[in-house]
This record gives C-alpha cells, sequence and structure tokens, in this order.
C-alpha cells in the first residue's frame, strides 16, 4: 500500500508526523512488515528522534544550524535565498527515507521514538512524504 503524507510546516524544525504514518500503516490491515518512508525534497529530512521533551529536539535544530551555517562564504548556490543551500546540505546530512518495521499491526518504535519531517527552509512550501507499507 502507497499513501502520501501532506505537511505544511511553519517554518524551520522538527515537525511530527507520528501519527499520521500510524494511521496509514493501521489501513493497510498487515500483522507483520515494513513501512518506509521517502521524502520528495531535497531542502527537508526525515528523523527518528525523542517525541517527549521538545528540549532534544531544539537542541538537534540549533547543533545542525551551528553545524551548517547560511553565511558560509563557500556556498554559490544562493539563487532562492540564504537558506536554501544549506537547506540542502542538512538534508544531505540526515536522511530523506527511513524505513520501520512493522510488528502486530503497529510500527515498531521506542517508547520516546517519534517520526519527524525536519524542515530547513525558513518559507517551505508544502511538503510530501510517501509511505509505502507491505507485509502479511
Amino acid at each position: 500500500m502507497i499513501d502520501r503524507i501532506r505537511i505544511r510546516p511553519r517554518g524551520q524544525g522538527l515537525f511530527e508526523i507520528t501519527d499520521q504514518v500510524a494511521e496509514t500503516v493501521a489501513h493497510a490491515r498487515i500483522g507483520d512488515g515494513l513501512c518506509t518512508l521517502f521524502v520528495q525534497h531535497t531542502s527537508a529530512s526525515l528523523v527518528i528522534q525523542e517525541n517527549a521533551d521538545p528540549s532534544a529536539r531544539r537542541d538537534l535544530e540549533r547543533w545542525l544550524t551551528r553545524l551548517v551555517p547560511e553565511d558560509d562564504a563557500l556556498f554559490t548556490h544562493t539563487l532562492e535565498g540564504p537558506d536554501d543551500m544549506p537547506a540542502h546540505v542538512k538534508a544531505a546530512l540526515t536522511a530523506t527515507s527511513l524505513s520501520i518495521p512493522v510488528a502486530d499491526g503497529r510500527l515498531a518504535l521506542g517508547t520516546w521514538q517519534g517520526i519527524y519531517l525536519w524542515e530547513h527552509r525558513h518559507a517551505p512550501g508544502p511538503r510530501t512524504v510517501v509511505v509505502h507499507v507491505a507485509g502479511d
């Protein structure tokens, strides 16, 4: 089964999509299998991260911003704004796809794990995540 989740991020940051993915898995009506996610953009990514304490996400966001600053003089791809090339680098350093086991019809995530779209642009457009669920 293939489905698409559409997200409208409000700017840079981590946006949890765990519930939408879990809903897609439930609709697939499988017992055991695999859920694969793929973000169809080059300036956003996907991560599994702690979903209990927001400070963990803020720290991660700040760390990556420090690692890939927007004012790097080495960047020549600047026509789409100062956040575009850093967004591409951030997406390259993280992940554009994830694979999560499905056990007994549910995502086999740990207690504190959530699935996030990581938006790397300040003023992004809508984002699409393709969800593929397969199993028996």
